[in-house]
């Protein structure tokens, strides 16, 4: 049975639970049917044929057509003129909307493609809308999606309160295995508990499937993430972008190519392919990125094939990635300092890890098999939790 998202469901039938309301809604590029229409086009149908109202729009990161193509840029609603409802961006002067842009609306409706890693802002879009909406009674209907890189696995540290940030506003593991809804469900049950929330499930999905094999089509969910294969690396590939390292930005393949000019490929790889990683192998190449970090400069670095998605420990695998550049180049290896992502104190690498001790793991060039079993042991712990608010 192939997998039927919220949006399917909800379009199969006709709109119905929105009819006669003023909805608002919170998409961006990626929000399309099995048929590959978008959903702003369905509901503009139905907002045309007034069987419901299509009051505002709003957008997360990267823009409503994903059209801001680097990371951190903010945009503005002035850059997508619309006639037909007003246009509001939760990635530039506001991240959550305002009483003023949800007046007059009675549901909110979010559908975004999450990639399974907790540094994804567009979960912590969805949370700020839970916020918003609590204290003025405005229900909210997440249309649910597969998690791309499966609904089983889970990896590497939980955020603590000290260190929440946009890439990690509650709780959660890096690799946190649930679906959208799922973490609307943990939201609204410890942190809104007064909050409207309605949940459009998803038909025949599977938890074991990755993106790839439930037949929903893949529409880039952010400019750098062009393939399933993006999202299999990004729990882990991520963390490059607290170094200065590239993390690819600026290729065809986002972080499984990444590198820097002052770095030996071969050696590099030869060092990681070396430690046994599960499921990885790591290819000497040379690149230059088109824009970002070292850009029009030639790197040397690693493509990293991920040959066992099941055994493929992403997270580990990149702090293997960051040790071993750490080693080689020394000094030359650094830590970005802030501003990133709103937070302009603490360091990147502390708010994307949830916690200093991974920072410090890597500097003192910790035992792989240590981090892995501290990795472990959080992730394990919110497992209760997790299993509390699994819809399937």
């Amino acid at each position: 049975m192939q997998t039927l998202t919220g949006l399917d469901c909800l379009r199969r039938d006709q709109f119905r639970p929105l009819h006669g309301r003023s909805i608002g809604l919170v998409c961006n590029q990626a929000t399309v049917a099995r048929d590959y229409h978008h959903i702003l086009d369905l509901i503009l149908a139905e907002h045309h044929a007034g069987r419901l109202h299509l009051k505002a729009v709003f957008g997360p990161q990267h823009g409503l057509f994903g059209h801001t193509q680097d990371n951190m840029i903010e945009w503005e609603s002035g850059d997508i003129p619309s006639r037909e409802f007003a246009l509001h961006s939760l990635y530039g002067a506001h991240r959550e909307p305002t009483p003023e842009m949800l007046a007059g609306i009675d549901v909110l409706v979010i559908d975004l493609q999450d990639v399974g890693a907790k540094y994804y802002t567009f979960i912590w879009t969805m949370a700020l809308c839970l916020k918003a909406c609590e204290p003025l009674g405005i229900e909210l209907l997440i249309l649910d999606r597969p998690n791309p890189i499966d609904g089983t696995q889970t990896e590497g540290s939980i955020t603590s309160a000290e260190f929440a940030s946009f890439v990690g506003l509650y709780p959660l593991p890096i690799r946190h295995g649930m679906t959208i809804g799922e973490i609307a469900h943990y939201l609204q049950k410890n942190f809104f508990p007064r909050s409207k929330l309605m949940v459009e499930r998803m038909q025949g999905w599977d938890r074991g499937l990755y993106h790839d094999e439930t037949g929903v089509p893949w529409a880039l969910p952010s400019p750098n993430m062009p393939t399933v294969d993006t999202a299999v690396v990004y729990p882990g590939g991520c963390l490059l972008e607290a170094t200065n390292l590239s993390e690819g930005r600026g290729t065809t393949r986002p972080f499984e190519i990444f590198g820097a000019p002052f770095l030996h490929g071969q050696r590099f790889c030869d060092e990681l392919n070396a430690l046994k990683l599960h499921g990885a192998w790591f290819q000497a190449i040379q690149f230059e990125p088109t824009f970002q970090k070292h850009a029009k400069t030639l790197c040397e670095g690693a493509f990293l094939h991920v040959v066992d998605r099941k055994s493929f420990e992403p997270v580990l695998a990149y702090v293997a990635v960051l040790q071993c550049a750490r080693r080689q180049a020394g000094d030359g290896f650094r830590w970005s300092s802030p501003p990133y992502e709103y937070e302009f104190v603490k360091m990147p690498i502390d708010i994307l890890a949830g916690n200093t001790w991974v920072r410090e793991s890597i500097d003192s060039l910790s035992p792989l098999g240590q981090i892995r079993e501290r990795f472990r042991a959080e992730s394990s712990a919110f497992e209760p939790e997790r299993a509390h608010h699994m819809l399937y």
